[in-house]
Parts: C-alpha cells; sequence; structure tokens
C-alpha cells in the first residue's frame, strides 16, 4: 500500500549536481534508481509557484475524475518517455534501454486498480511499474527504495513527504557561483536574477521542510559529495537503514560505470578541482551579485567563505 511505500525523492536547482547525486546512488544494490530525470509534474499543477519553475518538474496534481489510464499520461515524464516511443531523438539514445511506455502504462492500471486511486497510489505505481517493464535493468534482487530525482521538486518536499510516511527527500544544494557558470553554459540561459530567484527558493525549502521534517529530509552539498560520495551519502543510507557500499564512490548507469555524468547534467567532471575551476569563470561584478542575492543561505550553507 501507499503508506509502505519507500521512496527516496532528490531535488535540487539546476546545475547543482542533481544528476550527479543520482548517478552515484545508481549502483546501489539495494535501489531501484530511476534511469533518467523522473519528471512526474502534470499540466494541473496551478499555485504560485508555477510562474516560477516548470511543472514537469513538481509534485504531481490529478484530475478528480479522471481514470487511471488518463492519470498515466497526464504525468509528464518527458525524458523516459522520449527515448522511449523517439529513441533516435533522445539525448539517451546510445544507452541500451529495452522498455515499453505502453507496457508501463497497463502495469501503472494495473496497481491502481489493487491499491486505490490517490497522488501517493499513483505515484508507487508508477515507480514499480517503471522497473517491472524495464526488462534489461541490471536488478540485485535485494531493492528496498524506489529513487528519484527531479529539478527543483524540493519546494513540493512536504507533500512528497506526506504521501509517503515512510518516505525520505534528499535535497542537493551546490556553491550558487558554479551553479550559474555551468547555467551560462546552456543555449538559452536564465539571466542571473531569474535563476537566483529559484536558487534561493529551492534553499529555503530544502531548510524549512530540514525542520518541519528533520528525520527524513536530508540536505547534501555538493562540495562535500565530490570530497568523499561514499561518506556523503552514506550518512544518508544509513539513516534509511540502508548499506553504506562502495558503490557510492562512483557514478554509474544501471550499474554500467560513467566515464562523465553528461548527458544526465551538465557537470561533466565531477571533481572537487573542476567545481573551483568554474566558479572562477564568472566576473568580478557577477560574482559580487550572487553574493549579494545568496547571503542569506551563506552562512547556513556553509559557502560563506567559498570563495576565499
Amino acid at each position: 500500500m501507499p503508506k509502505d511505500f519507500k521512496l527516496l525523492m532528490l531535488g535540487a536547482m539546476y546545475e547543482n549536481g542533481g544528476n550527479t547525486t543520482h548517478r552515484f546512488l545508481d549502483g546501489h544494490p539495494q535501489m531501484f534508481v530511476y534511469p533518467f530525470e523522473s519528471q512526474l509534474g502534470t499540466r494541473m499543477v496551478n499555485d504560485h509557484l508555477a510562474s516560477v519553475f516548470p511543472v514537469k518538474y513538481r509534485w504531481p496534481v490529478f484530475s478528480l475524475d479522471a481514470t487511471p489510464a488518463q492519470d498515466y499520461y497526464a504525468i509528464i515524464d518527458e525524458e523516459c518517455k522520449v527515448r522511449a516511443r523517439t529513441s533516435h531523438v533522445s539525448k539517451f539514445r546510445h544507452m541500451p534501454f529495452e522498455f515499453n511506455d505502453d507496457e508501463r502504462g497497463k502495469l501503472f492500471e494495473k496497481h491502481v486498480a489493487h491499491m486505490g486511486r490517490s497522488r501517493a497510489a499513483n505515484m508507487a505505481a508508477f515507480f514499480r511499474a517503471t522497473f517491472e517493464a524495464w526488462k534489461d535493468h541490471a536488478k540485485t534482487g535485494r531493492e528496498q527504495v524506489y529513487v528519484g530525482y527531479s529539478p527543483i521538486v524540493t519546494v513540493d518536499a512536504d507533500k512528497m513527504l506526506s504521501d509517503f510516511p515512510r518516505g525520505h527527500f534528499l535535497h542537493v544544494v551546490r556553491n550558487p557561483w558554479s551553479a550559474f557558470a555551468d547555467t551560462k553554459k546552456r543555449p538559452v540561459p536564465l539571466p542571473l536574477k531569474a535563476y537566483m530567484l529559484g536558487w534561493t527558493l529551492c534553499q529555503y525549502h530544502a531548510l524549512m521542510f530540514r525542520e518541519k521534517f528533520p528525520d527524513r529530509m536530508h540536505i547534501v552539498r555538493l562540495e562535500d559529495l565530490l570530497e568523499n560520495p561514499h561518506s556523503a551519502l552514506g550518512v544518508v543510507c544509513e539513516k534509511m537503514g540502508l548499506e553504506r557500499t562502495d558503490t557510492l564512490k562512483t557514478p554509474t548507469w544501471n550499474g554500467k560505470v560513467l566515464e562523465e555524468v553528461y548527458p544526465w547534467g551538465t557537470i561533466r567532471r565531477a571533481t572537487v578541482e573542476a567545481n573551483r575551476a568554474t566558479a572562477q569563470e564568472l566576473s568580478k561584478e557577477e560574482s559580487a551579485e550572487i553574493r549579494l542575492l545568496a547571503e542569506p543561505y551563506l552562512a547556513p550553507l556553509r559557502y560563506k567563505d567559498f570563495l576565499g
């Protein structure tokens, strides 16, 4: 039943290392780790944050009068559906992926019929059906926890944690200078002030929800993960009752070692040195403005002296 479903959901502002963290967890023998970003939102999300963040990244809202089949197709899940249905245009087309989206939809309906229709039941059914439909997934037989990742879903962490009393949420934060410098490399990057509005909103919600759910809301700095992923992620695993395995030392996809995290994320070299070098790419004016906009969160997140 949904109340017993074990989900670890990851969230992070863009270019903050969410995809990188997701890949470091991928090889854990006790985890079903979603293959791509699990973009669980629907177009029915319509609140005060809908103008700031794309709805595909939000915790979903479902129509009261919909059927399970309609619920399934309302879930945007763009990266997985593109790879499954039009693989020739997917940025992941080079990776083997034996998966049929229509089959997953039927499995989803079957699970919802068993559990009863609700947001929590829909999400539990979605993750279960994904791994039942993924034929070449490298299962260990020891999996206990499902793991998803969506950018900025941290702003909805309270909804996820309320839906799943046995669930945990992991928020990943990166220093705002390196993060914005990587954002600037996108074809159409967010302006600095718009980017920092999103960054600060994510940190506000992460810190606030950690006060509300101290045992199940976790925050990991990308800088600490890059220095020692086995330690940074091992602490979270142990809080969930899972092993601190050596698989946490290496980013993988479906158990296969990745030389670089890209195209799962924009961070190509997941190293301490590359992260610091990226921050130095900004102008003095950009660095100063970021410090001003991020000021309330720099000390709580230990970034006050990051640039020296």
